[in-house]
């Protein structure tokens, strides 16, 4: 069996409040990644999933205290020295986040953006540094790379932005990707391009990918398996095909509920009644009880584990009551 390239152990974080007190935002975090895996990350806003991979990076708020593990090719990334962990930030994780224009310098050109960390960090000549950065850009599909390195971001659209940030992680080579919601702000076609491009290159490099989105569809598209996020826990934890066909818990089944359909006209679309929790606010029993259409007084009180059931691992007490009653209800 390959040993996972990236692996969390009951990471759990917390944060202290200016009235001194603590609240929690991850709660026992359990997830492995194995080399040239992608993994999807999905849940509405405060679920987690950011914050999970901030954890994996070590880009924290500040004052936040973390337990459990995050453990890299082995390696204990919570007990890093400054220099160890810049050498992992720099050469073994690419980040690609929603917002590239938030995360390019608007004064500097696109090639100076690009070949700044081989330069830097690297000792790459400037000449060989923009030989790289020229041919990367063209393998995510920019046409006229050279010209593309003399332009500033302004003079470039947002999907052409969200490649050259792309660009920017693969020229550090690096065996994971962390991609944050890297097509919130791009339109459906563009969405469909960047994520065929990250897919793409992360086969053929053989690169692990945590894929965080709040588009279901979009995981179960791209990811191998998908890890289903509610107040800061894992609820639900299956391979792609699986979820898609026989997901279990809850809330998973009121996101699919949830999605619009070409096949049907409704006046309205279906929603998960309520709002979302972070895991500070959730009382002492399920978390998403106060939502749930099958809770009962007991999933108010006592908190259900991430158990396996039906090829994957769902957080609910009550899955094989849910499940016996959603058969016989299609059958």
């Amino acid at each position: 069996m390959t040993a996972p390239l990236l692996e969390l152990a009951g990471l759990t974080v917390d944060i202290t409040t200016e009235d001194g007190g603590t609240r929690t935002l991850l709660d026992g975090i359990d997830l492995s990644l194995a080399p040239g895996e992608a993994l999807g990350l999905v849940g509405e806003s405060g679920s987690g999933k950011s914050m999970t991979m901030r954890a994996v990076t070590r880009l924290l708020p500040r004052g936040a205290a973390v337990s459990g593990a995050v453990r890299y090719d082995g390696a204990e990334v919570l007990a890093m020295d400054a220099g160890a962990l810049r050498r992992y930030r720099d050469r073994e994780v690419g980040l690609v986040f929603q917002d590239p224009r938030a995360h390019v310098n608007p004064t500097r050109r696109i090639g100076a953006f690009l070949i700044e960390a081989l330069v830097r960090n690297r000792g790459v000549g400037k000449r060989e540094a923009l030989a790289r950065a020229a041919a990367v850009l063209a393998e995510v599909g920019i046409d006229d790379p050279q010209r593309r390195l003399r332009q500033y971001p302004h003079e470039v659209s947002g999907g052409m932005l969200q490649r050259v940030m792309i660009a920017s992680v693969l020229l550090a080579e690096p065996r994971l990707i962390l991609a944050d919601e890297p097509t919130t702000a791009l339109d459906v076609t563009i969405q469909r391009e960047v994520v065929g491009i990250l897919d793409r290159l992360r086969r053929e490099r053989g690169m692990g990918m945590v894929f965080i989105t709040h588009d279901l569809d979009l995981a179960l598209a791209v990811c191998g398996r998908v890890a289903v996020m509610y107040a800061g826990r894992i609820v639900e934890l299956r391979s792609a095909d699986t979820l898609h066909e026989r997901a279990a818990h809850p809330y998973t089944l009121g996101l699919l509920g949830s999605r619009p359909s070409i096949d049907e006209r409704a006046q309205r679309l279906t929603a998960i009644p309520g709002r979302p929790v972070s895991a500070f606010e959730s009382g002492p029993g399920c978390a998403f009880a106060p939502r749930c259409g099958f809770a009962t007084a007991q999933c108010e009180t006592t908190p259900p584990a991430l158990a396996e059931f039906d090829d994957g691992l769902v957080r609910c007490s009550r899955v094989e009551e849910i499940h016996a009653a959603r058969t016989e209800a299609t059958a």
